[in-house]
């Protein structure tokens, strides 16, 4: 961990959880000692990180929520979340969307800040099971000359179904919109990724439209912020050698970095593009 005064707190928070995963449990004058900062500040970090639902407060410390996988968060909650690093992330991930190209994406609050970068990029077809998603397009839409839509607006498909927590549209409809489609990148969404259960959600209707939309890929961008990577979810439905990218951000540690580069088939750190 960084020694660095100047660590914003986004990045010292990011910084804390990590450590708190990683060790099963921190304590308040290890933190202090490690960042260099007070224990007033580890003290609002931890608070910070509590109301956020990601650790436990104990005597002195901290130790990481015990989270089952059958748990699925509302969007509002999750949306909360690393808000930096889905900024990042989706920033990188927009630049592989070609202009007048077919794309999907799927819930969640990375690819609904993705949707906001994908604005600019002229004349898409957007297949989505995510309402938030097609409500950041069809805001948009009507920005042209006298209300009518802006030259080069996205067109976009949104599948039907049953709203989950995270306001995706799953089950047998969705599948079934899904199932006759074909699009270049599909960028996914995910609560989980690990070396051994893959991509994983607690939903096992969604899991089963995410294999569609898999199915249904050319090209599979996995966008996923660093705390993803070893939560598992109660159900799979994709492999890692079924993914072409995996676009996440910098807070990984040298292992959890390693250990990404030896599993996938491409890894983009957002801000290292140019060096990757």
């Amino acid at each position: 961990m960084s020694d660095n005064q100047n660590l914003l707190a986004e990045q010292r928070r990011a910084l804390i959880l990590d450590e708190v995963r990683r060790r099963g449990g921190v304590r308040v004058n290890e933190l202090t000692r490690r960042l260099s900062v007070s224990d007033m500040t580890v003290r609002r970090d931890l608070d910070a990180l509590a109301r956020q639902g990601v650790i436990e407060k104990v005597h002195g410390g901290a130790v990481p929520l015990a989270e089952a996988s059958t748990h699925e968060p509302g969007f509002e909650a999750k949306s909360s979340l690393e808000q930096g690093a889905k900024e990042d992330i989706a920033r990188a991930a927009a630049a592989m969307a070609a202009p007048g190209s077919a794309i999907a994406l799927s819930g969640g609050t990375t690819t609904y800040a993705l949707a906001r970068h994908l604005l600019d990029v002229p004349d898409l077809t957007v297949v989505t099971n995510s309402v938030r998603v097609a409500d950041v397009f069809h805001t948009a839409q009507g920005t042209g000359t006298g209300g009518a839509p802006r030259p080069g607006a996205a067109t976009v498909v949104l599948t039907g179904g049953v709203r989950t927590p995270s306001d995706s549209l799953v089950g047998p409809v969705a599948d079934q919109a899904i199932r006759s489609l074909h699009f270049d990148v599909l960028f996914l969404g995910v609560h989980g990724i690990s070396v051994e259960a893959g991509l994983s959600t607690p939903n096992i209707a969604e899991a089963e439209t995410n294999r569609r939309l898999v199915r249904s890929a050319r090209r599979v961008v996995v966008v996923a912020d660093h705390t993803k990577w070893g939560t598992v979810g109660l159900s799979s439905f994709a492999r890692l050698d079924e993914i072409a990218i995996l676009v996440t951000d910098g807070g990984l540690t040298d292992e959890v970095r390693a250990e990404m580069t030896e599993h996938l088939p491409g890894l983009v750190v957002a801000g290292e593009e140019d060096a990757a």
